[in-house]
Formats: structure tokens, sequence, C-alpha cells
């Protein structure tokens, strides 16, 4: 199987147990069948950006060449910060991009990846979000009306609990189970100040507090490595190695991780 890498593929089956699939090319692995197998995956040197199809010696943005890094709003510095959106100051790189994009319901949402932390995505994001970023639990605790504001949420509740995964730590196992019910109870009065403000200044409708269950998620592991160390195609092109999990974007081998999604656009022939 040859082609070029995208993140992988991912669901959740009826018992919340992730099944991954690798997007090689125009195929699709699955992987969960592949975990305590010999998985071989060789970078064959080539990179083409994931945008305009042209290769690159270097991949920018997870996937782009430097001049679509440059130009796109996907690759800006406001989806990494939502709360810096330039698109009212009328110098969005994309607008209709943002209006299609940014301009639609974000959650706000707690989950438990290394730790409890606090997150946004679009409205049709979840679970994938979480399972992207290795998270046992995951909990929507608001609905809000863009993603600009989805931005100053996560800013106020960034100021009580974490923002940032430690992938190394969620990658040496699974964090003890939390209640994220209460723990969005406990939040949320904190920062009233903070929601009434943005209320005020984008409406009345910007703000929905939810009140949902607790997703649980559950990742196909047969052993978490004691110390993590990262394969890297930039510096190895060749990957022979057992497969014994994926969690988040990661192929867990016996001796080694990769992210995957790093490597967006690397052309690769995986034998398994």
């Amino acid at each position: 199987m040859q082609g070029t890498l995208k993140k992988m593929v991912s669901s959740l089956d009826d018992s919340q147990n992730v099944i991954y699939q690798l997007p090689v090319g125009d195929q699709l692995l699955a992987l969960n069948p592949l975990i305590g197998k010999t998985l071989k995956i060789t970078h064959t040197g080539t990179i083409s950006c994931s945008n305009c199809g042209k290769k690159t010696k270097k991949s920018y943005s997870q996937g782009h060449c430097y001049p679509c890094m440059q130009k796109l709003a996907s690759c800006d510095m406001c989806i990494m910060k939502p709360e810096t959106c330039h698109y009212a100051q009328g110098t969005c790189r994309e607008p209709s991009w943002g209006e299609q994009n940014c301009f639609v319901p974000h959650y706000v949402y707690l989950s438990n990846t290394s730790g409890i932390k606090v997150g946004i995505t679009r409205h049709t994001q979840l679970p994938t979000r979480w399972i992207d970023q290795g998270a046992t639990q995951g909990l929507p605790i608001f609905k809000v009306k863009t993603r600009f504001v989805s931005g100053l949420v996560e800013v106020a509740l960034a100021t009580l609990v974490a923002d940032k995964t430690h992938w190394q730590a969620m990658l040496k196992g699974n964090n003890e189970g939390v209640d994220l019910s209460a723990k969005a109870s406990e939040l949320i009065p904190l920062v009233a100040d903070a929601l009434a403000a943005i209320t005020e200044a984008h409406g009345d409708d910007a703000i929905e507090v939810l009140q949902v269950p607790i997703q649980d998620i559950h990742y196909p592991i047969s052993n978490f490595p004691k110390k993590v160390k990262s394969y890297n195609f930039d510096k190895e092109p060749e990957i022979n190695d057992t497969l014994v999990g994926i969690k988040g974007q990661y192929l867990i081998f016996e001796n080694a991780v990769i992210n995957v999604r790093k490597f967006t656009s690397y052309e690769v022939v995986v034998e398994a």
C-alpha cells in the first residue's frame, strides 16, 4: 500500500472503543486488527502539499508547502488562538472560509487527557476532537455561536484549568477517571463575570450552558510505553516494529511512537 499520509480516521463502536483506520493515499488501512503485529512504514522521501499538491522539501502546518501555509486561513495563528480572530478588522486571509468554518456553533469542553483540560471545537467534531487528543473522557459544557466566542470562553477557563495536553504523559497510561460534570459545576461560577461580559458584547445567544452526559473513550492498547521515544521520518525513513497500541493520533510501537498527524502529506509505503 503506497500513498500520502493523512491523520487517522476514527470512530466509536457501541462499547465506546475507538476504531482506527490509516489513510494511505485513497486507501484506508484498518489498524485495530494489527495490534500485536509487525507494521513496516517507509517514507519514500516525497512530501506533497495537502492543499496545492506541489512537492515540498519541508512540511508546514501539518502537510502544507510554505506558500500555502502563509496564505490559507486554516493555517493562520487565530486557528490555534481563536481569541485573536481578526475577521472584524477586515484582515482575514479567506473571509468566505472564515464564514463557513468560524461563524458556526462551537463547543467549549472539558476533557481528561494527561489531566483535566479545557478545549474548543466545531459542533461537528465531537467525539473526534477528543479522540485526536487522546482523551479518555469528554464533556461539552458550553455551546457558543462563533469560534471567536469559544476562544474568549476558553481563555477565561484557562486561568483555572490547563488548556494543553502533556502528550508524553498521555501516552504512558490513562489518567484516573474524574467527574467532569462536578468539575464543570465548580468552574462555571468562577468565570461568571467573564461570561457575563462576553454575553453583553456578543448577545444573549452567544453562550448556552449544556447539561449532557460524560463521554467515555477506550483505546486499543496492549502495552503502554514506560519511556516515550519518537520515530521521525525526517531522520529515519523506515519504521519496522511491533504495533502495541493507538491513542490520539499516535501509533504506539514496541520501541517508539509516531505522531501520524505530524507527517501528513508524507508519501509512504505500508506493509502489514
